[in-house]
């Protein structure tokens, strides 16, 4: 899979993309991750990527002209890539959309910035994603969280393929609790049913728990 992402900010995303899951995905070239500088798309001699708003109104907007040039450049290379805005006033992004994502063949990211974008720029959006009920100072944050979860559901990545098949939203609830060694810390021990060796009895423990943690804390899922 090929992922572009365009933004003012490159530079924010050294480091994130160059560990654990995400280095071992382009690693292994089942991912290729290629950042792009809006700026060099910019308008004049100082290559302008904002304005003020017409009507008025705080703050700059992101231009029309930088952004369809930058798309249509990435096009070029990524051409069957689905076009995603990471902007507040997006669809909820959910596990079923990373799902629907890792299947495809490309994906472009775009990062806004200051007070948004200019609406003309959502005719060219195949997707416009919100990560949450909650407004960041730009887009990259939101970006990295969809690679992140896009990357790792592509067969090879993760070490078991089967793991992001039996966690938290998979099945529309939240995963069940986990332990490992030691069999007691600090008092608490591990739930006896987890060292029986009984397959059906830990899926029934797991099913049961799974559903009161949902029920305890995301009702609105089992809803």
């Amino acid at each position: 899979m090929k992922i572009d992402i365009i933004t003012l900010f490159p530079d924010m995303f050294k480091g994130p993309f160059d560990m654990s899951m995400l280095w071992k995905a382009q690693d292994l070239n089942l991912v290729k991750i290629r950042i792009h500088d809006l700026r060099e798309f910019g308008l004049g001699p100082r290559r302008q990527v904002d304005d003020i708003p017409y009507g008025g109104g705080p703050g700059m907007v992101l231009k029309p002209e930088p952004l369809f040039a930058a798309i249509e450049s990435v096009k070029k290379t990524n051409p069957k890539a689905k076009v995603v805005i990471m902007t507040p006033a997006g669809e909820p992004y959910k596990q079923s959309t990373a799902e629907r994502f890792a299947k495809l063949d490309g994906l472009i990211l775009i990062c806004g910035h200051y007070e948004g974008f200019d609406e003309r720029i959502m005719s060219l959006a195949d997707h416009q994603i919100s990560i949450g009920d909650y407004v960041l100072t730009g887009g990259e944050v939101a970006a990295m969280a969809v690679v992140d979860s896009v990357a790792r559901l592509i067969p090879g990545v993760l070490g078991d393929d089967s793991s992001s098949s039996d966690e938290s939203f998979s099945d529309g609830r939240l995963e069940y609790p986990q332990y490992t060694r030691p069999e007691e810390f600090q008092g608490q021990k591990v739930p006896d049913v987890l060292l029986s060796g009984h397959h059906a009895e830990i899926e029934q423990w797991r099913q049961q728990q799974s559903e009161a943690r949902t029920r305890e804390r995301r009702p609105d899922l089992l809803a």
